[in-house]
């Protein structure tokens, strides 16, 4: 037995464009009953989900992808914890917080994860579903009974649960706070730790700043700081390494597992995989469908679950939710490009400002291979890059203009009013819709079902995307991509670099990317060139290395070692101080053979 998800993107239906199609061609429509009508109030589509069959026309008619109709198994009826109203979306199950444990959530953007931690954080009743006249705390307590969350929820009805979130747009706290720094830590420092926090997340010199000021990097360790400071029994962290090196991850990591070594219960939200495993205790996968449901599995460590979600499958739950899993090379290094066609050379750069210099050693990215570059914040790695695209000129040296240069910049503009098809069409050079940039790019990265959303519209997840797109889509030889994995999900940022790699790859191009997420740099990164030096002072940068040898010397500086997952062969990081961490800095291997 199913029951019927019918899920409507109020952003996308547009009647006035459509030609109601919806309504037109529904079969259950055309035998009298009104399955699909127009809502008087909001204008929009609205689909009786008792009387839906499910027949999926709908989906294909709508011809701007704004209906999901969805069969899930009629048991987790009882499963709903939350829907905010007709046609929209659901969450089933909760995950549960644990005293002196992080748990971390992964899942895919849309899956509920802002719902579970309204509703965990008590700013919001779990309504059970019923949307219009929500349950009473005794229905509530009914449904959980029997489960470690019913004290948790009888916590919250009795008002004596404190909770701490961390937000993932950490800018509205600039918006929302006219102080410096050091005036918003005083105001939430009810432990007596602002100082501490300071010290070990690296704010000293943000702190006497105005907060509308600071960079992204330093606002967000300014709002864990401010939200691990509170004196709560239940810790929230929305995304916590976004714009942060991975220094300065590996900062953000030790306050938030301080807390946990508190006893105190806390959850993290994280696309990043590498500081997922750091952290976690355990692990709870969120699926679904993308805006429409999402369903939270159960508890699972910390290997497991990283690994179940990669493969796309909860054995315990007998649930597939990914068509395919993602897999990892068994070898880190790749000799296809030892011995490459040269395609692009630079001497050796120098670059100065009034408080900054960077010197950068001579390299070359050859042909068809994909250079990663790796380093703190403020060692000059944009700068390098904007050289490289000719954006910017060094003071000495110069970089070769024989070859045609796609740049796709750090700090995307997501203010325009133009629509996703005509900006995808002018970097293509024509009309995006039936070319062959939408059947090789576009199509690939999921975009056409944005083409008539407007930039301004679009999620920080799917600006990335169609940046990186519109990128690739230029005719050019080189591609020049800073952070491309900013503001993607995991499954969209192993996506995303699997395709980049196999495009350079198939058409003789190459690219050179920027990125802190140390996963994903390993999956996609032929050679890697190391930043170093005193951020905001001096950088200077490495000729090109040997995978192994460059991240064998980056993560030495890091002070942390990875090994390889024996079943999914992704590599994982050791916890600190660890059996394996300790042999392994013996031996002077960071990283795996």
């Amino acid at each position: 037995m199913t029951h019927r998800v019918a899920v409507l993107d109020m952003d996308l239906c547009q009647p006035r464009k459509c030609g109601l199609e919806c309504i037109k061609y529904c079969p259950v429509n055309k035998s009298g009953a009104d399955c699909i009508t127009l809502d008087q109030d909001s204008g929009k589509a609205r689909i009786d989900e008792d009387i839906c069959n499910g027949c999926g026309i709908c989906v294909k008619v709508c011809p701007f992808d704004a209906i999901t109709i969805v069969n899930l198994a009629s048991e987790m009826e009882t499963d709903r914890i939350h829907q905010y109203g007709p046609n929209s979306f659901r969450l089933y199950r909760l995950p549960t917080p644990r005293r002196g444990e992080v748990v971390g959530l992964l899942g895919r953007n849309g899956m509920g994860k802002s719902t579970v931690v309204n509703i965990l954080s008590g700013s919001v009743v779990p309504n059970l579903g019923d949307y219009e006249a929500g349950p009473d705390w005794d229905r509530i307590m009914g449904h959980f009974a029997g489960t470690e969350l019913k004290r948790h929820f009888e916590e919250i009805r009795d008002g004596n649960i404190r909770s701490s979130i961390k937000p993932q747009q950490v800018h509205r706290v600039a918006d929302a706070f006219g102080g410096t720094g050091r005036q918003l830590l005083e105001r939430f420092d009810e432990r007596g730790v602002a100082g501490q926090m300071i010290r070990d997340l690296g704010l000293e010199a943000a702190v006497g700043r105005p907060l509308g000021e600071l960079s992204g990097g330093e606002l967000q360790r300014l709002s864990i700081a401010a939200a691990a400071s509170k004196d709560a029994d239940f810790y929230f962290f929305d995304e916590p390494s976004s714009y942060n090196d991975v220094f300065q991850r590996a900062g953000v990591a030790r306050v938030i597992r301080g807390l946990a070594d508190m006893g105190r219960s806390v959850m993290v939200v994280e696309h990043d995989l590498t500081l997922l495993d750091f952290l976690s205790d355990y692990i709870e996968v969120l699926y679904g469908e993308p805006a429409a449901y999402g369903i939270v599995s159960g508890i699972l460590s910390t290997k497991v679950g990283i690994n179940v979600f990669l493969d796309g499958y909860l054995p315990q739950e007998n649930v597939r939710f990914r068509d395919k899993g993602f897999t990892f090379a068994a070898s880190t290094s790749n000799d296809d490009f030892t011995h490459g066609t040269t395609l692009a050379e630079y001497p050796r750069l120098y670059k100065s400002y009034e408080s900054f210099s960077l010197e950068v050693e001579p390299g070359a990215v050859r042909r068809g291979e994909i250079l990663g570059i790796m380093g703190a914040n403020a060692l000059g790695k944009t700068t390098f890059l904007k050289m490289l695209a000719g954006v910017e000129k060094p003071d000495s040296g110069s970089v070769s203009s024989d070859v045609q240069i796609s740049y796709k910049p750090q700090y995307l503009q997501g203010d325009s009013d133009a629509e996703v098809a005509d900006v995808l069409g002018r970097a293509a050079g024509g009309d995006i819709v039936g070319s062959e940039g939408e059947e090789r790019i576009a199509a690939p990265l999921r975009l056409p079902r944005l083409y008539d959303k407007r930039v301004r519209n679009l999620s920080g997840g799917e600006l990335q995307k169609v940046a990186v797109a519109a990128s690739l889509l230029r005719g050019a030889d080189l591609y020049c991509l800073d952070e491309p994995s900013a503001f993607l999900d995991v499954e969209d940022r192993i996506a995303v670099a699997k395709f980049v790699q196999k495009f350079v790859r198939s058409f003789g191009k190459s690219a050179v990317i920027i990125d802190h997420d140390l996963q994903l740099m390993d999956l996609v990164s032929d050679r890697l060139a190391i930043f170093e030096g005193e951020p905001g002072r001096a950088g200077r940068a490495t000729a090109p290395l040997p995978k192994s040898e460059a991240m064998n010397r980056f993560l030495g500086s890091l002070g942390i070692t990875f090994r390889r997952d024996e079943k999914s062969m992704r590599p994982r990081v050791n916890k600190y101080d660890s059996r394996l961490d300790k042999a392994q800095k013996g031996r002077g291997q960071f990283y795996y053979s």
